[in-house]
């Protein structure tokens, strides 16, 4: 059973402090900036699995919903550092994983991770919305986590999906709420406004494009069902150093330090690392740790 970690307040302040506009970035600055090496993704990675409280992981929940036997061949759109099939591997012992990327040194990253084991894998440098090297019917399926919303057609992407996905065939797209990770948010936020920071940096997270929300019409108008299975977390922090990497590596200073911006200097950035840390080291006094709640989940499209 997914725990719930919801509550009046966090509703509350969702509706509070999440902006109506998000932040939206090209593939290629996906792809340049982001993905040119793995730090960003390792970071997450790290940080979500070792501060998380909800005892099913977010890889429990994708092994849920894919449904896999063993024999399945698997796509996985934006594979990036391989982290999540290093995982999945061993329940495709008799099937395949083909995976797709933009950014080569993720997909290196990818390949070396598993390198050597005895399901077949296949390597592909390319984007989410051009499958045209892969044959009709050809998988069982279809995976797209945390990244539809850096594909630059989204139409001609999940048509392209469900060219190649067999009948009977699972595609699961795996987002975001607007509103997850707000208490990351809200220190970000009051700290932005206490340096009277430019407005357009109040922006709400890129995976506004293609929300938990937002996402089911848009596939609804290509899949004949999807279905939405939500999963919940709270990474709690009793030390407010490993939170900090999280929030600058991981996510880009809530991604302000995504693009270059020559009126955000690196001295802009060290007080706005400051007045963050100073805020979660308050709420690790006062409440014993510092909360950062999760809301996340996947489509499933038949």
């Amino acid at each position: 059973m997914t725990s719930d970690f919801r509550t009046p307040a966090l509703d509350a302040l969702a509706a509070k402090i999440i902006p109506g506009q998000h932040f939206e970035f090209s593939a290629a600055t996906a792809r340049d900036r982001f993905f040119n090496d793995t730090r960003m993704l390792d970071v997450k990675q790290w940080v979500h699995n070792a501060f998380r409280t909800n005892p099913t992981s977010m890889l429990g929940h994708m092994l849920d919903n894919l449904a896999l036997t063993g024999t399945e061949d698997l796509l996985d759109l934006g594979c990036g550092n391989g982290f999540i099939l290093g995982d999945l591997r061993p329940h495709l012992a008799d099937g395949s994983i083909t995976g797709l990327d933009i950014a080569p040194a993720v997909l290196e990253a990818a390949q070396q991770r598993l390198h050597g084991t005895a399901t077949p894998c296949t390597w592909i440098e390319g984007s989410a919305d051009d499958l045209s090297m892969l044959g009709d019917d050809t998988f069982d399926r279809v995976m797209a986590n945390y990244m539809i919303h850096y594909v630059p057609d989204l139409d001609r992407c999940f048509t392209e999906v469900r060219r190649v996905m067999r009948p009977g065939g699972i595609f699961q797209l795996t987002t975001d709420r607007t509103d997850s990770m707000l208490e990351m948010y809200d220190v970000h936020f009051t700290a932005l406004k206490a340096m009277s920071a430019p407005q357009d940096l109040f922006k709400a997270s890129p995976k506004g494009r293609l929300s938990l929300t937002n996402g089911g019409d848009l596939l609804g108008r290509h899949f004949e069902r999807v279905d939405t299975v939500t999963w919940q977390d709270q990474l709690r922090f009793t030390d407010p150093e490993p939170f900090m990497r999280f929030y600058e590596v991981g996510h880009n200073h809530c991604c302000a330090s995504s693009e270059e911006d020559e009126r955000l200097t690196g001295d802009f950035f060290a007080e706005l690392r400051d007045r963050v840390r100073a805020q979660v080291t308050e709420a690790i006094d006062t409440r014993g740790y510092f909360a950062v709640t999760k809301y996340t989940g996947s489509f499933l499209c038949r």
